[in-house]
């Protein structure tokens, strides 16, 4: 099974793929929540969270797949009082609760805004 590069969305300044699919199985590299003009990171944690998802999108599409094929987002935040901003955002892209992806919060210190990695399982 080969492995394929997906160059879309969040793409990194380090010779790294946006994300990698083998097969079914597609993982992100690191998604930073900095704005998709390149204007840099807004000090809104709920524009940080909104431009993490915006990046998801992008790549899940560059892939062939769509929301549904989430199957776990790992959020990494400056505090957990972040948290609360990332809930109606999340709700939007995942109204129904019998079928959400796993999503996992924590904490960094790194870089002091919101970044992600997902996981994401497409069947052919």
């Amino acid at each position: 099974m080969a492995r394929q590069s997906i160059n879309a969305g969040f793409l990194h300044v380090n010779p790294i793929p946006s994300a990698s699919r083998v097969g079914p199985l597609l993982a992100s590299s690191v998604i930073a929540g900095r704005n998709p003009d390149g204007s840099g990171v807004p000090d809104d944690a709920a524009a940080q969270f909104e431009n993490c998802f915006h990046y998801i999108g992008e790549i899940l599409a560059a892939a062939g797949a769509g929301w549904e094929h989430v199957a776990r987002i790992t959020f990494y935040v400056p505090s957990l009082d972040f948290r609360a901003a990332c809930n109606p955002v999340w709700l939007r892209f995942f109204p129904d609760e019998a079928s959400r992806p796993a999503r996992h919060t924590q904490v960094s210190t790194e870089g002091g805004a919101v970044t992600c990695e997902f996981i994401a399982y497409i069947e052919d």
